[in-house]
Order: C-alpha cells, then structure tokens, then sequence
C-alpha cells in the first residue's frame, strides 16, 4: 500500500489551516502545516512536501517570496504549490505563475474548488 500524498498548508491563519487540513485530510492527503513563509522554507529543508497550499500574506516571509526560495531549492520532485489568497488582480496572478506557482485559488474557497484544483495538477481522480 502507497502512503499517502503530503500536503504542506501555509497560512498564518490557525483557522485556515485548520479547515484546509480537513479538507484535504478528507481527500485522502496526509498534512502538514507551517504559519508563514520561513517556517515552510524550514520544513522544506527536511521534508519534501508533494504539494504546497500556500496564502500569499503572512507576516515573517509572504507566500511570493517563500514560492520563490521553495522553487530556488531544487527540491527533488519539486513539490507543487497552489497558491491560495484573496489577491485577485492579474497582475498578482501572472506574480505568482511566473514565480513558479502551479495552480491559484481564490479565498474564500471549498472543498469542490480545491478537489478541481488538484485534479488538474494530476494529484487527485475523482472517484
């Protein structure tokens, strides 16, 4: 049997966190979760996450410059990382796809708009 896929959730909101963990957790994913940018950057270090749900404003280190320093890391596989925030400008989401960023979702979001989002990024199949 294959262990379940790791999921790192981000977010400086302990509420957030908490719901996006049992989403995913309900999804079949184990998790783990960081409160900003260099906290992630710190778990990265030791274990290489399959995917990241990263918010984008968080004190410490935002969720741009943690995308930037995760995608410097030459972590092997690269983990992939949907960023998850209430910034919906363009500009903010071609940021964050030409950080590295896999996926975007907007705040607020349920578990239909995340399950989407992980079926497009091949992590999840609809049963």
């Amino acid at each position: 049997m294959t262990s379940p896929l790791l999921c790192l959730v981000v977010d400086d909101s302990r509420v957030i966190r908490r719901v996006a963990v049992d989403m995913l957790q309900s999804l079949g994913f184990a998790t783990a979760e960081a409160e900003h940018g260099l906290a992630a950057v710190k778990f990265c270090r030791t274990n290489v996450p399959d995917f990241v749900l990263l918010d984008w404003n968080m004190p410490e280190m935002d969720g741009i410059t943690c995308l930037r320093a995760l995608r410097a890391m030459d972590l092997e596989p690269p983990p992939r990382v949907v960023m998850c925030t209430t910034e919906s400008g363009m500009p903010k989401i071609c940021e964050a796809l030409e950080a590295g960023a896999d996926e975007y979702i907007m705040k607020p979001y349920d578990r239909n708009v995340l399950l989407d989002k992980l079926e497009l990024l091949g992590l999840v199949a609809r049963a």
